[in-house]
């Protein structure tokens, strides 16, 4: 456990994300999404958390880890096919992380999922909060577009909406 990443978290306020993450931010977040997901038979979330609470500090959990609990928090692995993505995006620390159902992790290599995970994080180190979102978002729906093409039943399983936790 790092002291400076435990101050980090528990002195920073949770109200910090809405300076980044206005609801214009959110919008074109929640627009990209619909568009993506026209294109392809996947579901995405797109989740934003400023820290980690005590006890996740306690434990040391690392961003992937905690994706993978708000991953099953948000039921991204409750669609007909398994075809859900989760980025989210760990604030304080300047961590993404993409999680896949096993549907998706069986097409789309992992590497793949990395790439735009840090195409994501230079973006955010060059203040491109928006844009850095959006393309991931867009990335992410042409990794699923291959292998899971919209067909003529496509049905929206998942909120399109970005959460803020």
């Amino acid at each position: 456990m790092r002291i400076g990443r435990v101050l980090r978290h528990l002195v920073s306020p949770s109200w910090v994300l809405g300076r980044t993450f206005t609801p214009d931010v959110m919008a074109a977040i929640d627009a990209a999404v619909k568009a993506s997901e026209a294109r392809h038979r996947g579901e995405i979330r797109f989740a934003v958390e400023a820290g980690l609470d005590i006890a996740g500090l306690l434990r040391d959990v690392s961003a992937r880890e905690r994706a993978v609990e708000v991953f099953s928090r948000l039921r991204v692995w409750d669609t007909e096919e398994n075809t859900g993505v989760l980025i989210y995006v760990q604030w304080l620390d300047r961590c993404v992380e993409i999680v896949a159902d096993r549907g998706i992790a069986r097409q789309v290599p992992q590497a793949e999922w990395e790439r735009v995970c840090r195409q994501m994080e230079a973006a955010f180190r060059a203040g491109r909060y928006a844009e850095g979102s959006v393309e991931a978002v867009r990335a992410v729906g042409d990794l699923l577009a291959g292998p899971f093409p919209a067909g003529a039943g496509n049905p929206n399983e998942l909120p399109d909406r970005p959460v803020l936790l």
